[in-house]
């Protein structure tokens, strides 16, 4: 890996040389674009609308244009930017690890530690791990102030970027004003179903379908050419039901019966779902009604000669 930025983390008066290295990769199979017609690539050029001349990347800077007036920002610009020049992570506070929602993360980056020793560095992973907390902190990187969170991940401190608050839409839905109405048994179905898919994550285990069939598609194009028969490569794939599910009870019913492997199994699914439904309702256990028990017999007593057989004796005589 290649380190993307360099500087240190910085809280309170204790300093830890770092280097900054992505902690992603993208493995999408990369493709361009050609004329449909014959198969020639489409390049684009960067021409100058003044001049007419084609113009090298290394030969253009960044200008922002208000309407009236425009203003040309070159790289020196830039790089004169105080933020810029900052080659600090500067810890602003430590905040509660559940607090930051998932949905602020933008991108990941490694921190390795940089000097002869790395006592500070695990000083500030051990510290994170014992208190359970996270970091923010802010930094400049790629010509941009940025705020994250710095945390550990696999006995390594990591920093993610985060968006600033402006950022994250709101998320106005009317239809979410209306007030809908779930009973008893269709939460319970529901939760049935859950505990069905309940598993431990292990992120091995899935692949990107889309890319796998994507490269099996080009690899047959290049040994078949046009003349690839899709469904000796990829199969015959029944088509999917689009129709929306209207009967809700009976969606859960059968995803239930799928999982459990036959559809003998709704009727138990119903009962269990309405067990679950009334002990939520009345988790109370009931009081039972006290009746009067026959006394118990003592050994003597059992021993006791009955009274009926004598009477019956003297009414035959």
């Amino acid at each position: 890996m290649r380190a993307v930025w360099k500087g240190a983390v910085t809280f309170g008066l204790v300093n830890v040389p770092v280097k900054l290295y992505s902690a992603t990769e993208d493995h999408d199979v990369s493709l361009h674009q050609v004329h449909a017609e014959d198969g020639g690539r489409i390049r684009y050029q960067r021409k100058c609308e003044v001049c007419g001349k084609v113009v090298a990347y290394q030969d253009i800077d960044k200008a922002y244009d208000d309407g009236e007036r425009t203003v040309v920002i070159t790289d020196a610009d830039l790089k004169a930017l105080p933020a810029e020049r900052s080659r600090e992570i500067e810890v602003v506070e430590f905040v509660p690890s559940e607090q930051i929602d998932p949905i602020m993360f933008d991108r990941s980056y490694y921190l390795e530690p940089d000097s002869a020793s790395s006592k500070a560095y695990v000083l500030l992973r051990e510290t994170l791990e014992s208190t359970d907390r996270t970091a923010i902190v802010r930094l400049a990187l790629r010509q941009k102030t940025r705020l994250a969170a710095l945390r550990v991940h696999e006995e390594v401190l990591v920093v993610q970027t985060l968006l600033w608050a402006d950022e994250v839409r709101e998320a106005a839905f009317p239809a979410l004003d209306e007030r809908v109405k779930i009973s008893d048994k269709e939460l319970a179905l529901s939760k049935q179903l859950v505990e069905s898919l309940v598993s431990d994550f292990d992120p091995t285990q899935y692949v990107d379908e889309y890319q796998r069939e994507l490269r099996t598609l080009i690899e047959a194009k290049l040994e078949q050419g046009d003349a690839l028969d899709t469904a000796a490569t990829f199969g015959e794939e029944p088509e999917e039901e689009g129709a929306e599910v209207i009967d809700l009870m009976e969606a859960l019913r059968r995803s239930i019966s799928a999982k459990r492997g036959g559809a003998d199994a709704s009727a138990d699914d119903e009962a269990d779902a309405d067990d679950e439904a009334d002990a939520e309702a009345d988790p109370a256990p009931k009081k039972r009604t006290a009746t009067k028990k026959a006394p118990t017999k003592t050994p003597a007593a059992k021993n006791a000669p009955s009274k009926k057989p004598a009477a019956k004796k003297k009414a035959a005589s």
